[in-house]
C-alpha cells in the first residue's frame, strides 16, 4: 500500500451504511480511484468533512493507495479550490451535477491523464468565475470529446451534413445518423472555439435541447456502455 499525494477531482459519493461514503475522484497521479469514508457523515471533529465530497469538488488528497482494485482511504483532504458561485446558484448547481454524472460514466482508467485532468480542472474554474453560462455544459462536451479521441474532423466542415457514426462531415446526407440543415449549423457553432468564446454563440431553449441531444447521441456511439445522464431532464426543466 502506497501513501500518495495528489490533487483530485470529486465525481461521485455514495452513502454507505449511516455514517460512511464511498467516494470515487479523477485524481491527477493515478486516474479513477474510489475512497472509503469512515464516519465521515457523523463526525464534527474529524479532518475529514462530508463538505469536501460535493460533486466536482476540487482537492488535494494524502491517500493510500493499494492498487488492487479494492476501495482506498484517505488520510487528509483539503478544498484547493474553494468555489464562490457554484455552491449558490441553481444553474451551475445543476450543471454540475449533469457533467459529474457523465464524466463518473465514461472515466474509469486507473492512469495519469494528466491533460483530461488540466481540462476539467480549467473548465471548472471558467464556470464558478463567469455569469453566462447557459451553454457551458454544450461546450463542455464537445470539447471534451478531443481527450476521449473522438473530436469531429472538421477536414470537410463545408459538407452538408455530418456523420455522427464516423464523426467527420460529408455529403451523403441520406445515410443514418447524420445531421443536416438546422441541426448540422447548431453542431457547427461550438466547434473550434473556447470557453471565453461561448458568448458569441447564441441559442435558444429549443436549440439548446436539440444541440444536446445530439451531443449526447454522440458520445452514445462512441462510448461503449455510454448511459443517457438521468439529470438530462432536470438540467433542460432549469434551462427551458
Amino acid at each position: 500500500m502506497g501513501l500518495v499525494s495528489t490533487k483530485a477531482i470529486v465525481f461521485s459519493t455514495i452513502k454507505y451504511g449511516d455514517t460512511s461514503l464511498i467516494v470515487k475522484c479523477f485524481t491527477l497521479e493515478e486516474g479513477i480511484k474510489s475512497y472509503l469514508i469512515k464516519g465521515v457523515l457523523k463526525s464534527k471533529k474529524g479532518k475529514l468533512k462530508a463538505a469536501y465530497f460535493q460533486p466536482l469538488t476540487q482537492l488535494h488528497l494524502t491517500a493510500n493507495h493499494n492498487n488492487k482494485g479494492n476501495l482506498n482511504s484517505i488520510r487528509e483532504a483539503h478544498v484547493t479550490i474553494p468555489y464562490e458561485t457554484i455552491p449558490f446558484e441553481i444553474k451551475k448547481q445543476t450543471i454540475v451535477l449533469f457533467l459529474s454524472e457523465i464524466l463518473s460514466n465514461i472515466i474509469q482508467e486507473e492512469e495519469k491523464n494528466e491533460g483530461l485532468y488540466n481540462y476539467i480542472e480549467t473548465a471548472l474554474i471558467w464556470l464558478d468565475s463567469h455569469d453566462v453560462i447557459s451553454n457551458f455544459h454544450l461546450l463542455f462536451l464537445m470539447n471534451l470529446s478531443r481527450y476521449l479521441g473522438f473530436y469531429p474532423d472538421t477536414s470537410n466542415i463545408n459538407a452538408s451534413a455530418f456523420s455522427l457514426i464516423e464523426g467527420s462531415f460529408t455529403n451523403s446526407s441520406y445515410e443514418k445518423l447524420t445531421l443536416t440543415n438546422e441541426n448540422l449549423t447548431l453542431f457547427k457553432k461550438l466547434l473550434g472555439i473556447n470557453f471565453d468564446a461561448i458568448n458569441t454563440v447564441s441559442f435558444n431553449k429549443n436549440e439548446r435541447q436539440t444541440l444536446l441531444r445530439s451531443i449526447i447521441q454522440y458520445f452514445e456511439l462512441h462510448l461503449e456502455g455510454f448511459k443517457k445522464p438521468k439529470s438530462l431532464d432536470v438540467l433542460e426543466t432549469v434551462f427551458s
